[in-house]
């Protein structure tokens, strides 16, 4: 297999739905699933079970008992499931279009780690996406998605099909080349080198820790948020605490000024 794609949820089983159908329309099919599940109930499985036949390799479900977020264990346990050297990482809000497999693949390369973006999209649109407008591809083109009701702005540069524009865009954007848990994909051995997610952090900002300890260590990136397209399935974030985003903000500030690298709370533990 050429890389394994860790795919997080949590009690979205409608949206999972979508997102695994995308993954199972590929230009590119080998590759494995893995489901990094933070505690859903049985539907998830449901869900899961329902594709597993429609993959080359047989999808993986990481599971652990719902004890509110807890993403960063959930994330290093489906790591250790993995079984190929390169980890695509994004979430199960995020349907790709049918390239999106084939682009991370095509920018990999040793040394780097590759970051993307999302096309944000508004709950009408999100649930007006059927499996018909996954397979035919309309819910990543601009006139299918303004007949649903999206607002036109320069955003929309972000569905681009056009390979000269994307390179030119992905070359000029100020956005930084951060590593973002929905769109974000590199070397296993680079991970684990920093020992992975630190399980101390809850949401906001967990995954760029991640990548600031993957800087730290050397690393440097890639920006591939227009070529590497996926669009984001609106939803209610429940699990947002200021406390703990102040407290992750923290540990990102110290580790940024004393260029930690390894850290004792990921996956191995010490």
């Amino acid at each position: 297999m050429k890389l394994s794609i860790i795919i997080s949820t949590y009690n979205a089983e409608e949206w999972l739905h979508k997102v695994l159908l995308g993954y199972s329309i590929q230009t590119e099919n080998d590759f494995e699933i893995i489901v990094a599940d933070d505690g859903s109930t049985h539907k998830t499985k449901s869900v899961i079970e329902q594709f597993q036949h429609k993959f080359e390799h047989p999808i993986i479900h990481v599971w652990h008992e719902d004890k509110g977020f807890r993403k960063c264990i959930i994330l290093n346990q489906a790591i250790q499931k993995s079984n190929t050297d390169y980890l695509l990482f994004t979430d199960g809000d995020c349907i790709p279009r049918k390239d999106f497999v084939a682009n991370h693949l095509k920018h990999k390369e040793i040394g780097y780690f590759l970051s993307g973006g999302y096309f944000k999209l508004q709950m009408s649109i999100s649930k007006s996406i059927s499996d018909e407008e996954i397979i035919n591809q309309n819910c990543f083109k601009i006139s299918w998605l303004k007949k649903q009701g999206l607002k036109i702005n320069f955003k929309v540069t972000k569905l681009t099909n056009n390979k000269t524009i994307a390179a030119f865009m992905n070359w000029i954007t100020p956005t930084k080349r951060s590593w973002n848990g929905h769109n974000s994909s590199g070397y296993k051995s680079d991970i684990l080198a920093i020992n992975g997610f630190n399980e101390l952090l809850a949401y906001g900002g967990e995954d760029r820790e991640m990548g600031e300890r993957l800087f730290n260590n050397g690393l440097l990136s890639k920006q591939i948020r227009y070529s590497a397209i996926c669009v984001h399935l609106d939803h209610a974030r429940n699990y947002v605490n200021p406390e703990k985003i102040k407290f992750n903000l923290s540990v990102r500030k110290f580790n940024k000024k004393n260029n930690i690298t390894w850290i004792s709370t990921g996956i191995v533990k010490s």
